[in-house]
């Protein structure tokens, strides 16, 4: 892969890193925030405690993603990225340009998702 390839996945995946932190800590500073406990009326705090466990698994997906995007970073330091860790071959630029946390190639990841099933 070339260099400028590499920055600019690089570049990206800093990006998103940042906006997926910066999330989170928005988000523990509105639960921080009123809570459901505060609300009067029974169904509003149904509601209110629904939206703080919907914004919780979202903040855990994301927390997810932190660790892909960090290793993904990693894997553009150490000069493995863009190569799948199962076979060792090269993963298309499409499915980079797609997934770019991806360490797997397309054939290797539908093999792993048909042997979930």
């Amino acid at each position: 892969m070339r260099k400028r390839e590499t920055d600019r996945y690089r570049t990206l995946l800093k990006a998103q890193l940042t906006s997926l932190v910066g999330q989170g800590e928005r988000s523990v500073h509105d639960m921080a925030g009123a809570g459901a406990s505060e609300l009067p009326d029974p169904n509003d705090r149904a509601t209110a405690e629904e939206n703080r466990n919907w914004a919780l698994r979202l903040r855990d997906r994301d927390r997810k993603l932190i660790g892909k995007i960090r290793a993904a970073l990693t894997r553009l330091e150490d000069g493995t990225f863009g190569t799948c860790s199962s076979c060792g071959r090269a993963i298309s630029p499409a499915r980079l340009r797609a997934r770019p946390v991806t360490d797997l190639c397309i054939e290797c990841k539908t093999e792993a998702e048909h042997a979930e099933r």
